[in-house]
């Protein structure tokens, strides 16, 4: 029965086992360089058991446990991202930050056991030694200052971050037939040698790595499988960083099911081995040797202990590299990743018996983001390298519109965003509310100091318009402020118009509450004159001298104090013959009753209506034992 294009491609396709129909179809992608690959970065497999929100939208990555999650967020790669957003930069890749701190001698994640704190370490150092994170950042603040100092210094610092080219891409693209439109094929190119890369037909070099599918014996009561496994094709994956070190060997032949039905895709493990080393001191990051480099060897117990793991961790990974010697040897490629200088030269020596080595054409590194090194991140980079990708490539013009920002469309409920005021208007609104507040406190010489210094005219408009409708003006705010000083000030001094009217029709004059602002309004008339301005049509009376007004009011004040003084002396010669004056209370209600007076009886009633017994009888001690005083009292002095 032939297969449908949507059963293969729903189910995972092996590289080294792929379906004849999607060989037959696979055309290399020649633009991939001018595409926008979208989701180009590997979805989690299900192996992972991703639960709730167990990842960090910051780093881009997922964990399959919480203890997982915190390790990371205590990271150096963690933190170097939040700085960059701090900073409004783009956060890096897991890739990127290992490029950065390659020239680093530090060692990204130290261990996460809680059995691995040591209590004898917090009286080691009082200050913390430098991270990676600390490294980094200064390495990338002398380059900043080196730039702006313009020494000529960023080439060299450039190439000590690991700033490299844009290289070649991680995935080389096939289009295929079984595919819907700009969906293709994704293979890593870190699969292929340099000699296969150099092929002119990629489609004929991955027909050549196909790989029958075989049957694996069951395994020895040793452990050891038969040796007809060991024959076919392998890789070697190796992981080092913080302390921790895993490495396995993989048969690419995938295995054949019983009855020639579907394939099993599960990878046969030749060999695997995990080793982990308490070399990091717990939340701080960095190895004992790049602190004792830094600081100098420290003498505690904890230090001690690590500088002995540190050495035991390089025996146990040279040991365990020269048993697998034969397999390295016959392995078809080498997938390393080590971090800082200490771990590569744990793996790269030089020493005696060396068994990788840097120039080996086969060594290859991990083309995406891994955690710690562990059996599990083992396999699961493994997958993720020999699965054949499916992503969507849009052309760079689509997406570049797409990607073009779109206004939001505006609901009917919500508010009109407010127009950006023009320079003018923003220095009009500042005018406004200085000489404003000029006025209200009544600050004549600051008030036109500040019109002088501006350029100002006394006519000022304030803004906005609608707000100030009933003071648009100095004047108008100065007279319904009635302030006589600001006013004279400003129709003698600053040449104050009284003519203008505001939105109601009104002069200044007339917004005037009090007598001395509406002598100052004819005070300015007579010292400024009759032709200066209109005054008869700005309601103003006629002139008065400042001596004028002042006299009427010096009239004014004498006036009242006379008055004052003949009220008092009146009232004081009705008390010395009719004595003070007592008000009569008057009874409230129209009852006959309200008109007689009460008994002794009846005012004690009523003194303790309302009362409870206990008070009562309280109330009546009291009144007793004052009776009781009174007559001793009377017969004292009697």
């Amino acid at each position: 029965m032939a297969t449908k294009p949507d059963d293969i491609l729903r189910r995972p396709l092996y590289v080294y086992d792929l379906p004849g129909v999607v060989l037959e179809g696979l055309t290399v992608k020649a633009d991939t360089d001018s595409a926008h690959i979208v989701n180009e970065e590997p979805a989690p497999t299900p192996s992972e058991n991703l639960v709730g929100s167990q990842a960090c939208a910051l780093c881009g990555m997922a964990f399959s446990s919480l203890q997982e999650q915190r390790s990371h967020l205590k990271s150096d790669f963690h933190n170097y991202n939040l700085k960059q957003r701090m900073r409004n930069r783009t956060p890096v890749s897991e890739t990127e930050f290992e490029k950065l701190i390659e020239d680093l001698d530090e060692s990204l994640s130290g261990s996460d056991s809680e059995e691995d704190d040591d209590e004898e370490d917090k009286d080691e150092d009082d200050r913390r030694q430098d991270s990676t994170l600390t490294a980094l950042l200064k390495k990338q603040a002398r380059l900043a200052d080196k730039r702006a100092a313009g020494d000529g210094g960023d080439a060299s610092d450039e190439s000590s971050l690991g700033r490299r080219g844009r290289g070649k891409p991680p995935l080389i693209w096939f289009s295929s037939p079984l595919l819907p439109e700009n969906h293709y094929f994704g293979l890593y190119r870190a699969l292929l040698t340099g000699e296969d890369q150099r092929h002119s037909d990629l489609v004929h070099v991955l027909r050549r790595k196909q790989v029958e599918p075989v049957t694996v014996p069951k395994p020895a009561k040793d452990g050891t499988l038969a040796a007809t496994a060991y024959k076919g094709p392998h890789v070697f994956l190796c992981m080092i960083g913080g302390g921790h070190f895993a490495a396995m060997v993989v048969s690419l032949a995938p295995r054949a099911a019983k009855g020639n039905t579907a394939m099993n895709r599960e990878a046969t493990v030749l060999a695997h081995k995990t080793f982990h080393r308490y070399t990091t001191r717990r939340k701080q990051g960095g190895s004992q040797s790049a602190n004792d480099n830094a600081k100098g060897a420290a003498h505690s117990a904890g230090s001690t202990l690590r500088r002995y793991n540190e050495q035991a961790l390089v025996d146990d990974v040279r040991a365990l590299l020269r048993d697998w010697k034969a397999l390295l040897d016959t392995s078809e490629l080498l997938f390393v990743r080590a971090t800082g200088v200490t771990n590569r030269r744990t793996l790269f020596g030089p020493y005696e018996g060396q068994v990788l080595r840097h120039n080996d054409s086969r060594l290859r590194g991990l083309p995406f983001s891994t955690r710690r090194a562990t059996q599990n991140e083992l396999m699961r980079s493994f997958i993720e390298l020999t699965r054949l990708k499916v992503r969507e490539v849009v052309p760079e013009k689509e997406t570049k519109e797409a990607q073009q920002p779109r206004a939001p469309p505006r609901s009917a409920g919500s508010k009109a965003p407010k127009p950006k005021l023009e320079e003018e208007e923003e220095t009009a609104l500042l005018h406004t509310s200085q000489l404003q507040a000029f006025i209200r406190r009544s600050k004549v010489p600051a008030l036109l100091s500040y019109l002088a210094n501006h350029g100002l005219s006394a006519d000022f408009e304030f803004r906005p318009v609608d707000q100030n409708h009933h003071s648009p003006r100095p004047l108008h705010l100065a007279a319904s402020q009635n302030s006589p000083p600001l006013v004279l000030g400003l129709l003698t001094r600053g040449g104050a118009d009284p003519c203008v009217q505001n939105a109601e029709g009104k002069t200044p004059f007339e917004l005037a509450g009090d007598r001395g602002t509406r002598d100052a309004f004819r005070v300015a008339r007579s010292e400024l004159g009759e032709a200066k301005w209109a005054w008869d049509a700005a309601n103003v009376p006629a002139a008065m001298t400042k001596a004028e007004a002042d006299g009427r009011g010096e009239r004014e004040r004498s006036e009242a104090d006379k008055k004052e003084a003949e009220r008092r002396k009146a009232e004081e010669e009705r008390l010395r013959t009719e004595g003070p004056k007592v008000v009569e209370k008057k009874a409230k209600g129209n009852t006959l009753g309200s008109s007689l007076a009460k008994t002794p009886q009846e005012r004690r009633e009523e003194e303790t209506r309302g009362l409870t017994a206990d008070m009562r009888m309280k109330l009546e001690r009291e009144r007793r034992a004052r009776a009781v005083e009174e007559r001793l009292r009377r017969m004292k002095s009697g």
